[in-house]
């Protein structure tokens, strides 16, 4: 699946700039978007077709938030150490980081608050978080576990990776991913502003 991936992601750049016109390139988002509901709605009907998987969670009760924790830690102390690395301001890096691979709404966040470069830093790092996570997503659950496929997706494993995860991993992680993209999605604003205020 992961090559499937690779392959599709390296065919489609080749289209888009060697095969599609600009006129229609404009209209790929709308598709994109539509795609993904379509998507959404099949993993939605999937995850309601089994019908244990709701008593199953009630049943883990907390430990479906250790997810979200864990994923806010990682991508708290990647950014800390990625901004060591490069010599970046604390706040910055930490706000960064805590765009959790949301690119479009933590980059202009960041260029609104810091500038140009670092809200291009933002959303570069989080498309690459993203792409990463899409070669990932079907290693991991096959090497480690599907609790492992949902860490590096952060706030996309409601949405653009979720089908992936729901594909190499079950329903009941699939909801478990839903609910971490949830979490995750509502606290970039919050942790973005709140980090970058720090400095």
């Amino acid at each position: 699946m992961t090559y499937i991936i690779i392959v599709s992601i390296l065919v489609g750049m080749g289209c888009g700039y060697f095969v599609f016109p600009p006129e229609i390139m404009s209209s790929i988002d709308n598709l994109a978007s539509i795609s993904l509901f379509v998507l959404i709605f099949l993993v939605g009907i999937d995850v309601g077709g089994n019908k244990t998987i709701f008593k199953d969670l009630k049943k883990a009760g907390f430990k479906v938030l250790l997810v979200p924790f864990g994923g806010i830690v990682g991508s708290l102390l990647g950014g800390l150490l990625v901004g060591f690395l490069f010599n970046m301001a604390l706040n910055e890096s930490l706000a960064i980081g805590s765009g959790f691979g949301w690119y479009s709404l933590s980059g202009v966040m960041l260029k609104e608050m810091g500038g140009d470069t670092l809200g291009a830093i933002a959303f570069l790092t989080n498309v690459f978080r993203e792409m990463i996570t899409v070669i990932l997503i079907p290693i991991l659950a096959k090497k480690l576990n599907g609790y492992t496929a949902i860490a590096p997706a952060g706030a996309t494993s409601m949405d653009t990776t979720l089908p992936l995860i729901a594909k190499a991993t079950n329903p009941e992680i699939a909801v478990i991913a839903f609910i971490n993209g949830v979490i995750l999605s509502s606290l970039v604003p919050v942790f973005v502003t709140f980090f970058y205020n720090l400095g």
